[in-house]
């Protein structure tokens, strides 16, 4: 019979070499917060010149945005994140003077003579308002009053809308609009593909429900185990659970160090499944700990732990291989925008399987082993 916890200090080394490098990365300042937390303007685009993120990072420095982070991605695209950029003008985005609530289809000649000849003018003043709001043509650009069967299609909300319209632009007028025309300028017009802001409140009212979500998960989790198991148990299971979720943000501290690798909300959410995967199969070991206290009464506490681990480690490995397959596969071929949240579960899956077996058990023999040689000190 293999002893594993006569090895229990090599399984201690192992873990303190897992989780104090990323220990002094998270003191370091490696871990890297997305706009969810930190707040900004992100979006990624791809120009015709193709810039590199050097000289992107130079542009926006000259156009006042030195705070600029440029990352740079797979075909041919920049990532760029910059302090808050507003994305709608200061008065807000005015409905279009042409869009009928009615949703009709095909507005009559009735209908467009008899319109206000202020609505006519202000349509006719500002063309480029209308696309910003509606986000389809509108047929007040052409200058041509009179209703055509063209026009229909124009109205917001109409069945017979034209199927390859192009998304909605960022409004004109805004500082947005003006830094992605000066950039068309220098690098060509550009493809943006995506674009987001997210306010300063919002990212610290984020980092607060995130930090008070994993403080109550991890107390409800410590007292469910204090009334099951008892005092020990609970202790090492939740020392375990400290141990994978250490493991996961320390290996994001250092790739964020050396890569700028980012972690977003869903990190959170990752966070929490792995706090529950791990403790579900530390319970599983300790179960039969348990049990075999009853069945195996005369045999000191290492044994019967030694034994349970051995009778559960076949379990507990295949059932965390049937999930690290998936999330592997997710890791390699999901979109980009999970691959943060698959690489964290992983981690955080391979840690808590480690820790269940390894560290939360071998925790429980180490402390009852001290305590027996406590209570003989005064015997003695």
């Amino acid at each position: 019979m293999y002893d594993i916890v006569g090895k229990r200090n090599l399984w201690f080394t192992i873990s303190a070499l897992l989780t104090i490098p990323g220990l002094i990365f998270i003191f370091l300042g490696g871990l890297k917060p997305s706009i969810d937390f930190t707040g900004g303007t992100e979006w990624e685009v791809r120009h015709e010149q193709r810039p590199s993120a050097d000289e992107m990072t130079a542009t926006l420095a000259e156009l006042g945005y030195a705070d600029a982070i440029v990352t740079e991605l797979p075909e041919d695209f920049l990532r760029i994140r910059t302090e808050p950029i507003d994305l709608i003008p200061p008065g807000g985005l005015e409905p279009s003077p042409t869009a009928e609530p009615s949703g009709s289809a095909a507005p009559s000649a009735d209908a467009s003579a008899s319109a206000a000849p202020s609505e006519s003018a202000s349509a006719s003043a500002a063309p480029s308002d209308s696309p910003s709001a509606t986000g389809s043509p509108d047929a007040s650009q052409s200058g041509d009053a009179s209703p055509s069967p063209s026009a229909a299609p124009s109205v917001s909300g109409s069945p017979g809308a034209s199927p390859d319209a192009s998304p909605a632009p960022i409004a004109a007028g805004t500082e947005f609009a003006d830094l992605e025309e000066e950039l068309d300028a220098r690098f060509g017009v550009g493809e943006p593909r995506s674009v987001r802001t997210v306010g300063p409140l919002i990212g610290a009212d984020l980092i607060r429900s995130s930090a008070i979500l994993i403080g109550i998960g991890e107390l409800f989790i410590l007292l469910y185990l204090w009334m099951r198991f008892g005092f020990r148990f609970g202790t090492a299971a939740i020392v375990a659970l400290l141990h994978d979720v250490i493991l996961v943000v320390g290996t994001f501290a250092i790739l964020g160090y050396f890569f700028n690798l980012e972690f977003d909300a869903l990190f959170v959410s990752a966070l929490l499944t792995i706090i529950g995967f791990s403790v579900h199969d530390t319970i599983v070991v300790f179960d039969r700990i348990r049990e075999n206290r009853v069945r195996h009464a005369g045999e000191s506490f290492g044994v019967i732990v030694n034994h349970s681990i051995l009778q559960t480690m076949a379990r507990s490995i295949i059932t965390s291989i049937t999930v690290v397959v998936t999330l592997g596969a997710l890791l390699l071929l999901g979109p980009p925008t999970i691959r943060t949240f698959a690489l964290a579960l992983l981690l955080g899956v391979v840690s808590g399987t480690y820790s269940s077996i390894f560290n939360a058990s071998q925790i429980l023999v180490a402390w009852q082993d001290w305590d027996t040689k406590r209570r003989a000190r005064p015997a003695s």
